[in-house]
């Protein structure tokens, strides 16, 4: 993870000075996780885990992919989950408004770089996950979120929860991945547990 946070970014200049102002933004999170013996803020590491996945299985992705793909959380901490109800309805209502409200955030961010309305419709379209399944760059960002789940904090997850509730974590998204990204999710690290609890929630019903 660590090779990952010091990638030099390429491409354009607008997404060169886009990607620095959105890692500006995700840097501002006071939370923070220690990796290697250093700690870095938590959604400016989350975004960097994002990127590096879709990096590893897609090689050729396109700008403003690559752009969803960095501000998908950007400045989460900003809208707590608990200031929400907490029950099914609040949590719907959190995932909308957050949505809403990475989007825009983003939007002021692109217009800063230089990018065209288009562009910046694409990449407000893809953050809200917009035609899930039908749009192969809507449901990249789905499969890299997965990923990046299963990869980087199921394990965490898993020792917090019941193992009910993870189980069907577990089968929600699997749920939400495509083909390629559930081969891909197979050759992940697990350990003997997390693998014993992913083959109960992949377990055939009945």
């Amino acid at each position: 993870m660590t090779k990952g946070l010091i990638k030099k970014n390429k491409g354009s200049k607008e997404f060169i000075k886009a990607i620095s102002l959105i890692d500006i933004e995700n840097q501002k999170d006071p939370s923070v996780e220690e990796v290697g013996g250093r700690f870095y803020p938590k959604e400016y590491l989350y975004s960097k885990r994002m990127t590096e996945v879709l990096d590893r299985f897609w090689h050729d992705s396109s700008e403003v992919l690559k752009l969803a793909i960095r501000a998908q959380h950007i400045c989460r901490w900003e809208i707590p989950r608990e200031t929400y109800e907490m029950n099914r309805e609040g949590y719907l209502k959190w995932r909308k408004e957050l949505k809403d409200f990475h989007a825009e955030k983003t939007q002021e961010i692109l217009q800063k770089a230089g990018y065209k309305k288009e562009s910046i419709e694409t990449v407000k379209s893809l953050i809200k996950k917009k035609q899930l399944k039908r749009n192969k760059e809507s449901q990249m960002v789905e499969d890299v979120a997965c990923l990046v789940f299963l990869e980087y904090y199921f394990s965490e997850f898993s020792k917090k929860h019941p193992e009910e509730k993870v189980i069907s974590i577990l089968q929600k998204t699997w749920a939400k991945m495509s083909e390629k990204a559930k081969e891909e999710a197979l050759q992940i690290q697990f350990s003997k547990n997390e693998k014993i609890l992913i083959k109960k929630a992949l377990a055939p019903i009945g």
